[in-house]
């Protein structure tokens, strides 16, 4: 793709996407694992030890697959010196790219939505999580077409062997794909 059609089609997507990133940025910080709702006495939910531990591991959880692009586009996908990860000009399907297409989407979830709702059980954060999620999907449909229009028929491919988000179908079709090799 040249470059022309890159920067058009990046700032296409960027308008077309500013309502979704307004409204996943307001049920981010309304979900946040420090949550204002709570800390300002808003809610008041009852903590359980366990499920405070474990919202602790998949928060962790959460915030590396969060910065997988920001370690991994610098190193494979062709960024110049200078640049940020976002900047990546090669298509990247190593690591955990080849498990699932979208972990930063899929950390935000772990980290956000699931934290908070393990830490401050409350139907609240239930719902609010449901909905983040439905809306973090769609925020990953729109960046599989930008993508595609980036990387053509090569991400096409990627998409028909990686799941968008689905890390236990990923981790499945890597070791078939393992195995076949």
């Amino acid at each position: 793709m040249r470059e022309e059609d890159r920067k058009l089609a990046a700032k296409k997507w960027t308008k077309k996407n500013i309502f979704w990133t307004t409204i996943i940025t307001i049920l981010g910080i309304v979900c946040f694992p420090v949550n204002p709702l709570v800390l300002s006495g808003v809610l008041t939910t009852n903590h359980n030890q366990v499920t405070y531990i474990v919202g602790w591991v998949v928060w962790a959880f959460g915030m590396l697959l969060v910065m997988a692009p920001i370690i991994m586009f610098p190193r494979r996908g062709g960024v110049e010196k200078g640049k940020t990860f976002v900047h990546t000009t090669r298509l990247v399907d190593t690591g955990i790219y080849s498990v699932v297409r979208h972990p930063q989407y899929l950390g935000g979830i772990f980290a956000i939505f699931m934290t908070t709702l393990l830490w401050y059980p409350h139907w609240l954060f239930g719902v609010l999580g449901v909905v983040g999620t439905a809306v973090v999907y769609m925020g990953c449909r729109e960046e599989d077409q930008r993508l595609i229009q980036q990387f053509s028929d090569d991400y096409k491919h990627y998409m028909q062997k990686v799941p968008r988000m689905n890390l236990l179908v990923g981790i499945v079709r890597l070791i078939r794909r393992r195995k076949q090799e």
